[in-house]
């Protein structure tokens, strides 16, 4: 019997289609793992990975195609050798690499049928969307958070992109002055001792930190001063480091003297509650007569300050040895030997955690588990192993219904049966909820913009042709307007900066696969913005160096409208990278009612439980078909 017998059964003809397509696979981690399996077994011919990463510890509880041996090997070369043998008909190629790299470029996305999208990276799904809509590539977007996951299906011209809709961040920093003198939070105390004091004892200043917004008002100007200062006073310590007393000098430091310079300063207490010094050998003492030395190993429960004490002198002696055994197989002349805080690292951890306790205490605020303050420390939010894997089924079934509407003569697509998906379990509805997909934003800077490709003698080619004889001449711009090199978001040229004009192109770093954005900066009716691809030509000398390839019509920009929202939030943070969409969340503009209202009546059918199944449907192609809708 034929491995994909029930395969055919299902899909019909579409299998074909499948066996002979060519589809990448952005990101092996947690998504991208279940999904490169779900690839494989439903026989898509030739699949390429493209992953920067390399296998950690923590990778291992959700990501299944990796084990302990493979932890340091790249990502996607070990997911080719796990999921190849699950189907022998299927080819895997794998990259080691960075999707942003030159090598990945327009001519070499337009190779696939389809794109699946499975990142944790904020600009890496953007540059992919990017990427895809000039080479007219479908995409599947999607993401996990914790419990909630999404699946958005986006083509090119027919539905909104991933820029369409904003997204907020959830890339915090926090003011230095709150970090170390007015903590109001268990966050703000973690941030302390992982940025600051665990970067100035064993790493680097907290001025390189990402989380410690250093920047210096009038109000706060001198206070920052003070605190570089202590910072300062911390570093000297370090000389100390392995001594008897190093524990005890670092412990007064943080915990004493600088607690008291926060109280000399009564202003600053008024209307706050005042932070209290811990006193060396008091807790010593009180250690010493009930704390467990191996409380550390206890990481869900939330330990005193007593046990936070020992975990903290203990971490700090380990990681002490650490550091000077690191220093001692250093050159002279070397850099000076650092330690990373790894939220994997259990002496890292443990430091973090016991002196974010100790800082809590000392402000009262209450204490964290380690387990709760390796979380935040790693700015993650845990990973669901099954939500992973639902958000990857979703995935190949909406590409089926991209697939299904390629087949279909151009004119006649619609995408009417692709959805955005939503894994909402705490909503009111039910626990899988899907939304019809938009057409694209016309104001959109991705999809809402005319692209080009132009052919360039660049041995010759300088700016000017390009701005006079291409542009201003040829496509009638007026002078209102401006060039900017699209990679790095470079002004190249506006009406009162034309320095560049008489530089050849590949001297202002243009190249083959560049991209030059024209902004029509004119006040009344300007045209969309458009987007110059790149292509490299040898022009007979007697001829203008730049060459339109194709004809195009440029429209204006729609007036401007408040920005519309679907709710979305997309960190870094987090497994796969981001946050999921949740569909009781979603805001939709006022023409949308018709399709809230067919929205809401099918939820009430399956909330009532008066609607049947869909029913099976009879495809053109024979294929027997369960109706999402």
């Amino acid at each position: 019997m034929p491995r994909d017998r029930f395969l055919h059964k299902s899909l019909g003809t579409l299998q074909n289609d499948i066996q002979k397509s060519r589809v990448l696979m952005v990101g092996a981690g947690g998504i991208g793992c279940e999904l490169l399996k779900n690839l494989v077994l439903t026989g898509f011919g030739e699949i390429h990975v493209v992953d920067l990463d390399t296998i950690d510890l923590s990778n291992l509880n959700r990501q299944f195609l990796f084990r302990h041996e493979h932890i340091k090997r790249p990502k996607a070369l070990v997911a080719k050798e796990s999921a190849g043998p699950f189907n022998p008909n299927v080819t895997i190629e794998a990259h080691h690499a960075n999707i942003k790299d030159p090598e990945f470029d327009v001519s070499w996305f337009q190779g696939f049928n389809i794109v699946f999208n499975a990142l944790d990276n904020f600009e890496a799904r953007r540059h992919v969307n990017r990427m895809c809509v000039e080479a007219e590539v479908p995409l599947i977007e999607s993401g996990t958070t914790g419990y909630n996951g999404q699946t958005q299906v986006i083509v090119p011209g027919k539905t909104e992109c991933y820029d369409c809709t904003g997204k907020e961040t959830n890339n915090k920093t926090f003011p230095v002055c709150t970090i170390r003198s007015t903590p109001s939070q268990a966050i703000h105390c973690i941030v302390w001792a992982k940025s600051y004091l665990f970067a100035e004892v064993f790493g680097t200043s907290e001025d390189d930190a990402p989380d410690m917004d250093n920047t210096e008002t009038s109000d706060n100007a001198q206070e920052v001063e003070k605190l570089r200062q202590e910072a300062q006073a911390l570093k000297v310590l370090r000389d100390s480091m392995g001594s008897k007393d190093f524990p005890r000098m670092v412990f007064d430091k943080v915990f004493t003297e600088d607690i008291n310079r926060l109280l000399s300063m009564e202003d600053m207490w008024k209307n706050r509650r005042k932070p209290e010094p811990l006193d060396f050998d008091k807790l010593k003492e009180e250690a010493a007569a009930n704390v467990d030395p191996d409380i550390a190993a206890k990481d869900q429960v939330v330990w005193t300050r007593a046990q936070n004490f020992v975990v903290f002198i203990s971490s700090l002696q380990r990681l002490s040895v650490r550091l000077e055994e690191a220093r001692t197989r250093r050159d002279v002349g070397n850099a000076a030997a650092v330690l990373s805080f790894d939220k994997d690292d259990r002496d890292t951890l443990d430091f973090v955690a016991a002196s974010a306790n100790l800082r809590s205490t000392v402000f009262g605020i209450d204490s964290k588990s380690e387990f709760d303050i390796k979380q935040m420390a790693g700015n993650i939010i845990p990973a669901i192993a099954t939500t992973n894997a639902m958000t990857a089924g979703l995935c190949v079934l909406q590409a089926f219904h991209a697939m299904r509407e390629q087949r279909k003569i151009k004119e006649e697509r619609n995408y009417g049966k692709t959805k955005m998906v939503f894994l909402a379990p705490y909503s009111s509805d039910r626990a899988i909820v899907s939304e019809h997909i938009r057409p694209p934003r016309p104001d959109c800077a991705i999809c809402g913009v005319t692209r080009v490709r132009i052919e360039v003698d660049l041995s010759r080619a300088t700016l000017k042709d390009i701005v006079d004889s291409l542009l201003k001449t040829h496509l009638a711009y007026a002078d209102d307007l401006s060039v900017r090199l699209q990679d790095n978001d470079g002004l190249l040229y506006d009406a009162d900066f034309d320095d560049n004009l008489e530089k050849k192109l590949r001297d202002l770093d243009i190249k083959v696969g560049s991209s030059l954005e024209i902004v029509d900066e004119s006040d009344e009716a300007p045209r969309v913005n458009v987007v110059l691809r790149i292509t490299a030509k040898e022009i007979a000398a007697e001829e203008l160096p730049v060459t339109l390839l194709e004809k195009f019509e440029i429209a204006r920009k729609p007036k401007s409208e408040p920005a519309m929202t679907n709710g979305t939030t997309n960190g870094t943070h987090g497994t796969n990278g981001h946050s999921a969409v949740l569909a009781t969340n979603l805001k939709r503009s006022a023409d949308e009612a018709g399709l809230e209202a067919d929205i809401a009546s099918k939820r009430g059918k399956v909330m009532d439980g008066a609607a049947k199944a869909e029913g099976e449907v009879i495809d053109d192609d024979g294929t027997i078909n369960i109706e999402d809708d």
